[in-house]
């Protein structure tokens, strides 16, 4: 009882020193900075991110973006382009008059280079800048664009998305946390023995998630789908660590009658059992850290260290606030709305073999939803965003007005011959859906030499190593066709120039669909192999461990198969993310039933007895840990205009109740069943005689729910 000691004698420095931390992790916490652009995630030895290192280093230029200008005089548009190359950060802003004179009309202009830029009543100009697509520079320069601009201009692209999601999570992650707060201390109240408790768990909680955000500044940055979820999950995951030390408190002061005595006891034997426990929820996160798209890794760090934060905080800065609070904690008791679950124990036990058959049943319909999870996966993040953000508008318009879809850009050897580069370009241009290939040499033609064109046009398309080309395609990014076009302008490419690269939005989202695909079965082995390796060790078990993983897995079957038959889309991530917390968050709840399960074994109590005990006790804990979750998640599910924080949120709400019922339903039915060959194949199952040769009957005993040890 060493470290419970420590903590109840220097509870209040420890409630200071929590405190002042407060003030450096919300300063480490402003200071993070927040990536919005999932495809800085992709490794760096790819060719797409190699391109985008070349484009910057050696042309200077990183961010692309088209400006649609609609009714407005040529001479105005001239004005304007002018006015945009002034804006900091902005390298060029090519338009018509980069090239002629405004005296000479534009019809003048070759037809492909024509159509290219003007529409109707349109007109279209390309803006490169100098620093990279997702960079706080680039978007404050989209920022400047389009208040110079005005409403007559659309400013379309990356960038732009970028800039308009950065906005739209500023103003929704106050939410997202307030309603967790709301919903998981309305859970919490309804659950537990204390309209106070809750407030306090959460005061303690919310002290680790500032530390955890607070620390973030040591790595870097952060992405954004990092920051919104990481306080919600490390609230939902880490709130069943602050339940075991109440409930054991509440234990201990029912034998004795120092309160810090009992906490000192109930902290030792709280960390115990959430070191054990977290260790799961741990290695769920860590797995995600072995992903190359390195959003996982970005994502699994902070969340480890968030639970890590969170089991310390529960030991030290918790007890100190619960023995400051005791007073007020004990006035604000109330009788626990959860009944007791001896009759509902008693139907699972009796029912087993129904329980198993419905189980059963459920395995091929569940398996087959999730293998073909992957038809209802999108990658294309910016078709679920408000269609009514300035992005969204100006890639419309820029699809009805000009027919593009996506832009690609080409680098090529500037040494390569100028007609390979025509005839390359002329393939490139029969392929479905591009619409045109821009380039010196589609600039100029065969019979004018590039030094004809103004320097700054030269000086932007090439260079001593590299030539710059735009290809503009019809299709939309992530699609099957501009998928299928990548691979055809790849195979031409590398036809002419072995070195060439084909970078931009559309080739960048395809590595990131192959590289994600590789992903998904590399973390979810993982995953499964490591808390299927730490429950053996824990339970000293060989059979255990099939059980536990492979009833979590049946709960994370059902969760990601449902999508498939409800016809619903998920973003790419979703199912990778969830894979993994689904098991390493819920995997306790089976490891509080089956330590008990194994303690009543051992103590000699029958397989009926023993299951009937296990479950009856870890019922409430479970019930309550799994609406913390549910109630932590579905709130920002149902706000969130990000679909990617929505759908991840609703699949953890979703999956937290299935796990749940799957571990009261299914896993005492396989004790039931399985329990000679558990016995056989596990250590700590060995009967023990009880004095007076008799055992106490399991339909009188209601004991407090047991914390795992």
């Amino acid at each position: 009882m060493k470290v419970g000691k420590n903590v109840v004698r220097f509870h209040i420095p420890i409630l200071i020193a929590a405190i002042a931390l407060l003030i450096p992790s919300a300063i480490g916490m402003a200071r993070t900075r927040i990536n919005y652009d999932m495809l800085t995630y992709l490794p760096a030895d790819m060719d797409t991110v190699a391109g985008q290192e070349i484009l910057m280093e050696e042309f200077g230029k990183g961010a692309f973006s088209f400006v649609i200008v609609e009714d407005m005089p040529l001479s105005d548009v001239a004005a304007l382009r002018a006015q945009l190359e002034q804006v900091e950060h902005v390298d060029t802003v090519l338009w018509y008059d980069s090239v002629m004179d405004l005296s000479v009309p534009m019809e003048m202009l070759p037809e492909k280079l024509y159509d290219a830029f003007n529409a109707e009543n349109a007109t279209m100009m390309a803006v490169f800048l100098e620093t990279s697509t997702s960079s706080d520079d680039t978007m404050e320069a989209i920022r400047a664009i389009r208040q110079i601009a005005g409403r007559q201009c659309f400013v379309s692209g990356m960038s732009a998305m970028v800039t308009d999601l950065k906005e739209l999570c500023e103003q929704e992650e106050p939410a997202y946390v307030g309603l967790a707060v709301l919903l998981a201390c309305t859970a919490m109240m309804i659950f537990m023995d204390s309209w106070l408790i809750p407030f306090v768990f959460l005061l303690s909680i919310g002290m680790a998630i500032l530390l955890n955000m607070g620390t973030n500044y040591f790595l870097g940055e952060t992405s954004y789908l990092t920051k919104a979820l990481s306080a919600v999950l490390q609230l939902a995951v880490t709130m069943d660590y602050s339940i075991f030390l109440w409930d054991s408190y509440n234990e201990q002061k029912g034998r004795m009658t120092d309160k810090k005595a009992a906490m000192a006891c109930a902290i030792d034997q709280t960390l115990a059992s959430v070191v054990g426990s977290s260790i799961t929820t741990v290695a769920g996160f860590i797995a995600l850290c072995f992903m190359s798209f390195t959003l996982g890794k970005d994502l699994g760090v902070v969340m480890a260290k968030g639970v890590v934060l969170g089991v310390i905080g529960c030991v030290t800065t918790l007890p100190a606030l619960i023995l400051v609070l005791d007073r007020a904690l004990e006035r604000t008791r109330h009788r626990a709305l959860l009944p007791k679950a001896d009759q509902a124990a008693g139907w699972v036990t009796k029912g087993f073999v129904w329980i198993l058959i419905l189980s059963a049943a459920l395995v091929g319909p569940a398996l087959k939803g999730y293998r073909k999870t992957n038809e209802n996966v999108y990658y294309e993040l910016t078709e679920t965003l408000p269609k009514d953000m300035d992005f969204a508008v100006a890639n419309s318009r820029l699809q009805e007005a000009f027919g593009v879809g996506a832009t690609h850009m080409l680098l090529i050897d500037s040494q390569l011959a100028a007609d390979d580069v025509r005839s390359m370009i002329r393939e490139m241009e029969e392929v479905e859906g591009i619409q045109y290939v821009l380039g010196l040499e589609s600039a100029v033609g065969p019979l004018i030499p590039k030094e004809a064109l103004p320097e700054s046009i030269t000086e932007l398309l090439t260079n001593e190593n590299w030539e710059l080309l735009l290809v503009n395609s019809q299709y939309k990014t992530a699609s099957e066709e501009v998928n299928a076009q990548i691979d055809r302008l790849n195979q031409i490419l590398k036809k002419y120039d072995p070195k060439g690269m084909l970078i931009g939005e559309a080739p960048c989202t395809k590595d990131m669909i192959e590289v994600t695909d590789r992903d998904f079965q590399v973390v979810n082995t993982i995953s499964i192999l490591a808390i299927f390796v730490i429950i053996a060790l824990v339970e000293k078990s060989i059979t255990l461990p099939f059980i536990l993983v492979a009833v979590i897995e049946l709960a994370i079957f059902i969760n990601l198969g449902l999508p498939w038959y409800m016809k619903t889309s998920l973003p790419f991530i979703a199912p990778i993310c969830i894979s993994t917390i689904q098991l390493g968050a819920t995997v306790d709840y089976a490891i509080l039933m089956t330590t008990r399960y194994k303690r009543e074994r051992c103590g000699g109590r029958a397989k009926k007895e023993a299951v009937h005990i296990a479950l009856a006790s870890s019922i409430p804990s479970i019930i309550v840990s799994a609406m913390g979750l549910f109630a932590a998640t579905f709130g920002v599910a149902l706000y969130s205009n990000i679909d990617m924080i929505r759908s991840l949120c609703h699949l953890l709400a979703r999956g937290a109740v299935i796990s749940m019922l799957c571990v009261i339903l299914i896993l005492p039915s396989l004790f039931m069943m399985l329990d000679p060959v558990i016995c056989a194949t596990s250590a700590g199952f060995k009967k023990k005689e009880q004095a007076g040769g008799r055992r106490p009957s399991y339909r009188k005993i209601h004991e407090k729910t047991e914390v795992i040890r």
